[in-house]
């Protein structure tokens, strides 16, 4: 009957089953030297697997007074008690089992070694079979071949160095080191999202806790001036909110393999007193959550960036735009350099990839569209935004072109990792909508132009027919100059002149009718807002003049610009002028005013009031007044004072309307007024007439 196999002795032929393995797991070629060393070996002789693995047995210890070895490669196995050499040099005590493993021809392949701790001789036992990760050590293999300098900076020198001086030094050392490998707890405790891959190759001070560099530094010094190659430096560490009540030891790898390689171990439990499994566990359901979220999500790690900034930053650069504009080549290396490392479903979905791996690439493929927008973000990491968001354009992998709100929330610098993440957001159809709303707000604001100049036909073909008759009036007088013996040359010239300025004034007035009726796209320009109203009063002139309306206009002086389209502004204080005239003239003729003002807030908003004299709103219409299709009016269409509301928050301000104490409402707009830096030069805004009344005509 072939006996049982143990789970020890499959686990040496599976490194994976080997590493979950309680007994100490030790796979040896045949000149002793170690090539496997499982997490169990390390609770049990305190070497963790980065620092042994290339080393020989007798380096542990020398063979068991000879007779153990001879005795394992002649009858092919061997068991009993072994001392071996901890990091500390203490010995450890350790019953054991050795095998030797054989290739098909028969000829030796390899040594396995399980054991057990023992203590008087007696097998140890721990609490529980499992190996917990709070007793391995975060381990880092680093290559202080860059460091060599900063080492000899400082070694002999503690005494002589002020202790600034000193410090400074030592963290120098660090930065200069370089992390050649690191076990999976190191890239667990300290690596954040970037994994073991990514921190190959980094200073280790990118990953080391500030409060130790120096100490670390001083133990690497130590390491790599010690003359003898088994000495291990070690020493007790504050907390660092990391591991609780850690031990820092430091050697020197084997001068045989590599002269400038130091292994480091930091040995403690985890601050948080959660289990691994618990917290491998809690990064699987957060992994899961962000998976599935219905955004699209990139994780990218933007430490050499980061590391850039930092250069630029203590070579005095503070305007980061400006030497952007002066070396467009780091927005460039940005593209090409930072990686994109993580990314979930709905990025995929949405840049039309069929997995990951088609997204895990630098970051410039999402930029290509938009190489401002990566800019854009680098100056926000440089300035030290939390966060930043703006529309941009994306290319799929198919080529179509997306309209997206781009987002991104850059780490804390606390924490010195630099794991920036990016949001995507599809608006293409938003934006397509909103485009189409814009188009049926415009085409009913210019149906309610049309509407209003409809109203004011009478008006318009008065202020058509003034001019049209004082050119007819004054060609038929010159005409008549003309057929006279002795021509007047003077007084014939006077005649065409004001026939010519007639007909410019005609011009003029046809123009304004031109402009209100005309269908186009809003132009927002820099407007003085005096002007504009002063513009609008001539379309009603007539109706005014007619109606016998007092209007009494009281124009603030040196008021800012407002940036707008003038045609819209134009239309609003059209539309609030005929309400007020049709709200007065069911009045007394003493008795119809309409008062109207423009000024300035203390926050610089710029206003426009009108108040009439008529009967006002009925309070219970005050709160719809603004709503489409609602109207008093029975022949009335509900769309004057809606438009008005529409035009005025497109244009990024606020319309009210009240009752006023002594009769009639009072109709208020305000706009944001516009800064000079804004205005880019344009010219000066135009004095405006303090007071002025619009009386009767004469012509």
């Amino acid at each position: 009957m072939t006996p049982p196999v143990s789970p020890a002795a499959r686990a040496a032929d599976d490194p994976g089953l080997a590493e979950l393995a309680s007994e100490s797991v030790i796979l040896f070629d045949m000149a002793g030297r170690v090539r496997y060393w499982n997490p169990a070996a390390e609770i049990l002789f305190g070497w963790p697997p980065l620092g042994i693995v290339g080393r020989t047995i007798a380096h542990l210890s020398p063979p068991v007074d000879g007779g153990g070895w001879r005795q394992l490669l002649q009858e092919g196995r061997w068991q009993g008690i072994v001392q071996r050499r901890s990091p500390s040099g203490a010995y450890v005590g350790a019953a054991v089992r050795q095998h030797v493993r054989y290739h098909d021809d028969g000829t030796p392949r390899d040594i396995v070694e399980y054991g057990h701790g023992v203590s008087d001789g007696n097998p140890l036992r721990y609490a529980d079979d499992q190996v917990s990760d709070a007793r391995l050590a975060a381990t880092w293999e680093i290559d202080i071949s860059g460091a060599r300098a900063a080492i000899d900076a400082v070694a002999g020198q503690h005494e002589i160095l002020e202790p600034a001086e000193l410090d400074a030094r030592l963290r120098a050392v660090v930065q200069a080191a370089r992390i050649v490998e690191v076990n999976d707890r190191t890239a667990r405790l300290v690596g954040g999202n970037r994994g073991r891959a990514l921190m190959v190759g980094q200073s280790v001070a990118d990953f080391w806790p500030v409060g130790s560099r120096a100490t670390l530094g001083e133990l690497i010094v130590d390491a790599a001036c010690c003359e003898t190659d088994d000495a291990v430096h070690r020493r007790a560490l504050a907390s660092d909110g990391i591991l609780r009540d850690p031990t820092l030891s430091v050697w020197p790898a084997d001068s045989d393999a590599a002269a400038d390689r130091l292994f480091v171990a930091v040995n403690g439990a985890a601050d948080d007193d959660r289990s691994y499994p618990y917290l491998r566990a809690s990064e699987a359901r957060y992994r899961k959550l962000i998976h599935f979220m219905p955004v699209a999500l990139w994780q990218v790690d933007a430490s050499r960036m980061g590391k850039i900034y930092a250069e630029l930053r203590a070579r005095g650069v503070t305007d980061f735009e400006g030497y952007l504009e002066e070396h467009p080549e780091l927005v460039a290396l940005a593209a090409t350099t930072v990686p994109v490392t993580d990314v979930n479903r709905s990025a995929i979905q949405l840049i039309g990839g069929s997995n990951a791996q088609d997204l895990i690439q630098p970051v410039g493929y999402l930029f290509a569209e938009s190489l401002d927008s990566l800019r854009r973000v680098m100056i926000g990491r440089f300035s030290g935004r939390q966060n930043y968001s703006e529309f941009m354009k994306v290319r799929r992998l198919d080529g179509r072109i997306l309209d997206v709100r781009f987002s991104v929330t850059y780490p804390e610098p606390l924490l010195e990792l630099d794991t920036t993440i990016f949001s995507l957001e599809d608006v293409t159809d938003r934006l397509r909508m909103e485009s189409q709303l814009r188009q049926i707000q415009a085409d009913f604001s210019h149906a309610a132009r049309i509407s209003t100049l409809g109203e004011l036909t009478s008006s318009i073909a008065h202020e058509v027919n003034q001019p049209l008759a004082a050119i007819m009036t004054n060609a038929e007088t010159s005409l008549r100059w003309l057929a006279r013996p002795d021509i007047d040359f003077e007084k014939v010239r006077q005649l065409t002149a004001r026939i010519a300025a007639s007909a410019r004034r005609a011009d003029d007035i046809v123009g304004r009718i031109r402009g209100m009726a005309a269908k186009q796209p809003p132009e927002l320009v820099a407007l003085n807002l005096n002007e504009v109203v002063q513009e609008s009063l001539l379309f009603v002139r007539h109706e005014v003049d007619t109606r016998a309306i007092r209007v009494m206009a009281s124009y603030a002086r040196g008021l800012k610009l407002v940036t707008g389209d003038r045609i819209q502004l134009q239309q609003v204080v059209v539309n609030l002028l005929i309400n007020a005239i049709q709200a007065v003239e069911a009045q007394s003729e003493t008795d119809r005013e309409i008062a109207l003002a423009t000024g300035a807030d203390p926050d610089g908003a710029i206003w426009f009031s009108l108040r009439d004299t008529g009967p006002g709103i009925a309070p219970e219409h005050l709160g719809r007044i603004f709503e489409g299709f609602f109207t008093t009016k029975h022949d009335g269409m509900g769309i004057g004072l809606a438009i008005c509301h529409s035009i005025v928050a497109a244009h990024g301000g606020s319309i009210a309307v009240e009752n006023r104490p002594d009769g009639g409402a009072e109709f208020r707009f305000s706009l944001p007024g516009e800064t000079r830096a804004a205005r880019g030069g344009q010219a000066a805004e135009r004095k405006a007439r303090p007071r002025a009344t619009i009386a009767p005509s004469d012509d």
